[in-house]
């Protein structure tokens, strides 16, 4: 099993991803397929007059505050447009693709937080209606039986509370528990970065592996959406996957130069 887990950004290389993905199902390869959808999300938020507003935790880890009205778009973008977009695609390419959010069958379920700690300006708050959430169970009944008559599940967050309420959680660590799940030999990130940089974000300083008993050193060196990627391949890598890739989904082949060509961070294996 494989699975990827391509980023929001922008400037990915949908085409190219949609290609590399259509050559894995060619080959046999066991696979599944996550997508995330921020960038997008920010860009139709600011259009719709609700311009994102995004929080960091205790720990410095930056998220985006999720009320209900932001939730209502955060599952248009990601469970609608961009969810449609890599079913097409993939259909294009003669890919059975199906494409599903983290509520349908309950495929992903947590705990939502209905309140968060953050910090602004040096001070502790405390913020209520809240709509994030946390990635504790998966319920693989739904994605086993299309995986078994050859169908590609294109799974994005929401992931369903165990109240049954829509909650924003993060699609890195939708991808780490699934892969867990799976027992997948590897797990690829796919973003708008070559890997993990030892100088963000000087492309250049590109770290091309990293030992799986040394992955928690490296949190100090990862910057923004990087630290959930380096989250995501702790408890991946804990728990049984052999390989997690950081690789650049801007990239002519993403999915094979990583694979194939060694390219981005390789942790493990």
């Amino acid at each position: 099993m494989v699975i990827v887990k391509t980023g929001g950004g922008t400037d990915l290389n949908a085409e190219g991803i949609a290609d590399d993905l259509q050559h894995l199902v060619a080959q046999g390869t066991r696979l599944l397929f996550v997508h995330g959808g921020a960038g997008h999300t920010n860009e139709i938020a600011a259009a719709l007059g609700r311009p994102p507003e995004f929080v960091t935790s205790e720990s410095g880890i930056t998220s985006r505050r999720t009320d209900r009205a932001a939730l209502e778009i955060f599952e248009m973008v990601y469970c609608g447009k961009l969810n449609k977009m890599w079913v097409e695609l993939l259909q294009a390419r003669g890919v059975n693709a199906v494409g599903l959010s983290g509520m349908d069958g309950r495929i992903v379920q947590g705990r939502r937080k209905d309140r968060i700690r953050v910090r602004r300006n040096g001070r502790r708050m405390v913020i209520r209606d809240d709509w994030t959430g946390t990635v504790d169970t998966i319920n693989a009944a739904l994605l086993d039986l299309l995986l078994a008559h050859d169908f590609l599940p294109v799974i994005t967050p929401p992931a369903l509370s165990h109240a049954h309420e829509a909650i924003n959680v993060d699609g890195d660590a939708v991808a780490s528990r699934l892969a867990v799940h799976y027992q997948a030999r590897v797990l690829l990130y796919l973003s708008d970065v070559p890997g993990l940089l030892a100088r963000y974000p000087d492309e250049t300083s590109l770290i091309s592996a990293i030992p799986a008993a040394e992955v928690d050193a490296y949190m100090a060196v990862a910057k923004g959406r990087m630290k959930r990627k380096i989250m995501g391949a702790q408890d991946a890598l804990a728990q049984g996957v052999t390989t997690v890739i950081f690789a650049d989904g801007r990239a002519a082949a993403p999915i094979r130069q990583a694979l194939e060509q060694g390219a981005g961070t390789h942790i493990g294996g």
